[in-house]
């Protein structure tokens, strides 16, 4: 009866020790920590939702698909920093079974890691008929900006212009995200590294505006620094349109997943904290 009572007690200790072992928590734009269900019923109510990955990170991408699933029934628009805008073509008639999987690998400049983290979101998007939407300015364009500022676009053809924000467009250097980055790159680019980086968040912004379906939510994948802190993105659509419900995941790494270190409080309404030994998918 003894070694039955000290067999129980063991049992139950190792299944307490693994259930802490936990590879992320999501907590609250108030520091709480809140379950997925949780997320998910606040999530079914937005407009847009703003998807910050980290880019080599497993569980930011098993939970994008995750997510994308309990939302269905919200008719999603799905889009994403991963496809540049003048893929759209490539990308929609992959969509609607123009051409072939060889093909769209072979002309779409895939990043790397699409096989594993985005094709998946593509192919559920495929499955239930939802658009994608190829939101990121061309990298041809974001390199001009960063050698030659913003005025190196004006000599651009319209062609070329139509795969980007209109131009001009404001750029907030005073956003505090912007002037942290102006500082850290002063010896690398300096402000021609904001003025890229507002290209990108202002393009994105631009093409989930022109994509959405009022009724329909956006989900949107893009680098958490795009959105983190209620800027980036989020700044141009809410200055394209201040009415939008939008609401903001944040991804960060931590050794303790108990708790909400400071530097990460307020950045999002919901952040993913990960395990900081989690493995990466490059």
């Amino acid at each position: 009866m003894k070694k039955q009572i000290l067999v129980v007690l063991i049992v139950s200790l190792l299944s307490i020790s693994f259930a802490e072992k936990l590879a992320y928590q999501i907590y609250n734009v108030n520091g709480k920590k809140v379950s997925y269900d949780k997320m998910i019923k606040e999530l079914k109510e937005a407009d847009i939702i703003l998807f910050g990955e980290l880019h080599d990170n497993p569980i930011s991408h098993w939970l994008q698909l995750e997510l994308s699933e309990s939302m269905l029934d919200r008719n999603p628009v799905f889009g994403a920093e991963m496809y540049e805008a003048d893929n759209q073509i490539m990308l929609t008639e992959y969509m609607t079974g123009k051409i072939s999987s060889q093909n769209f690998k072979d002309q779409m400049r895939l990043w790397k890691n699409n096989p594993t983290d985005y094709q998946p979101l593509v192919e559920l998007a495929k499955e239930n008929n939802r658009p994608f939407i190829a939101t990121n300015v061309p990298r041809r364009y974001a390199s001009i900006v960063f050698r030659d500022g913003i005025q190196g676009l004006d000599s651009l053809n319209d062609g070329a212009k139509a795969w980007m924000v209109p131009l001009p467009f404001e750029i907030d250097m005073d956003l505090p995200g912007y002037k942290s980055m102006a500082e850290m790159g002063m010896d690398h680019g300096g402000d021609n590294i904001v003025q890229s980086q507002a290209l990108k968040d202002a393009t994105m912004a631009y093409f989930i505006i022109q994509n959405r379906i009022p009724g329909d939510v956006f989900i949107h994948f893009n680098g958490t620094y795009h959105s983190n802190n209620f800027e980036g993105i989020y700044y141009y659509l809410k200055k394209a349109d201040p009415s939008l419900k939008i609401i903001t995941i944040a991804s960060v790494e931590q050794a303790d997943l108990d708790s909400l270190e400071a530097e990460n409080e307020n950045m999002a309404d919901f952040t993913l904290v990960i395990d900081d030994n989690m493995t990466k998918t490059y």
